[in-house]
């Protein structure tokens, strides 16, 4: 199998986790890293979990108890042999096993989640991607940052210091957010307190977006 973005990523997300350990805190609220890890291998190959955890699993606890058993037999795995299992993928007949489907679901998933254990109270430096990495992921987040400032009151600008811009929201005033595709991408995820991204724009329009997206 060709290496890939998606699997570069989930490789060295594993090795971070297993550097982090497994009761290592997250960006991702309320999680340690083990409880990444299950989400991880979950969304990889079992769609009943997430059944589960949708409004569907609400409305009927049976598919709700099925989650949590799945996620409670995966947590209580030795954390190498977890880790094991993200790093090794889908099982199954799972669409992601196809190179172009894993690029476009999980190419922004684990660069995001691997930030997410990185960055989590050490502060990590920015990594350096390869050029390839950095243009893709700046393609994602020109189209996901449309949905992801959706509340902001104003219209919203992405910049790349030196590189190109793209407007995803319009309105009759703006923000710009500057910084490196990876690092916009990370702010339109919601990881905002750790993304190196500047804001700028009229006093007014600044507000609003902050009162919508604080840092």
């Amino acid at each position: 199998m060709p290496v890939t973005d998606a699997r570069r990523e989930r490789a060295a997300l594993c090795d971070e986790a297993l550097r982090a350990g497994p009761d290592a805190p997250t960006l991702c609220e309320g999680w340690v890293v083990r409880d990444l890890m299950v989400h991880l291998a979950t969304r990889d190959s079992r769609p009943d979990v997430a059944l589960g955890d949708s409004p569907l699993g609400r409305a009927l606890p049976a598919l709700g108890r099925h989650a949590r058993r799945v996620q409670d037999e995966l947590a209580a795995l030795p954390f190498e042999q977890l880790v094991e299992v993200v790093r090794s993928g889908p099982n199954g007949p799972a669409p992601t096993r196809l190179s172009v489907v894993d690029e476009l679901v999980n190419r922004a998933e684990f660069y995001v989640h691997h930030e997410d254990v990185r960055r989590a109270g050490t502060g990590a430096a920015p990594r350096e991607l390869p050029r390839g990495e950095t243009a893709a992921l700046w393609k994602l987040v020109r189209t996901m940052a449309r949905f992801a400032y959706r509340r902001s009151g104003t219209g919203v600008v992405l910049v790349v210091p030196g590189g190109p811009r793209a407007v995803v929201r319009r309105g009759p005033a703006a923000v710009s957010l500057s910084g490196a595709p990876q690092e916009l991408l990370l702010h339109a995820f919601g990881r905002r307190s750790v993304a190196l991204v500047e804001v700028d724009g009229s006093p007014d329009a600044v507000a609003r977006f902050l009162g919508a997206y604080p840092a």
